[in-house]
């Protein structure tokens, strides 16, 4: 079977943040940068609902893991500058 890709915006819209280029870039803007030690679904910042989504997606290799580690990246960033 063959894996779907995803897209930003919409791995944005799973989680239920706005997804607009312009709220993508203020999320990724007021949360970064992610130190390294914390996993993507540690952060702070996401609700229960949210970190669970994030952890299934990558435990399960799903099709979302692929866009959920280009978030991983974007909050890593010095300088967060990503639109969707």
């Amino acid at each position: 079977m063959e894996k779907s890709h995803h897209r930003f915006s919409e791995l944005f819209a799973q989680l239920g943040l706005p997804s607009d280029p312009v709220g993508i870039q203020a999320f990724v803007s007021a949360h970064s940068p992610l130190a390294d030690h914390v996993a993507l679904a540690d952060a702070p910042f996401w609700t229960a609902a949210q970190a669970a989504m994030l952890r299934e997606e990558l435990l399960g290799d799903a099709d979302w893991a692929e866009v959920v580690d280009q978030l991983s990246n974007a909050l890593r960033a010095p300088s967060a500058g990503r639109a969707a």
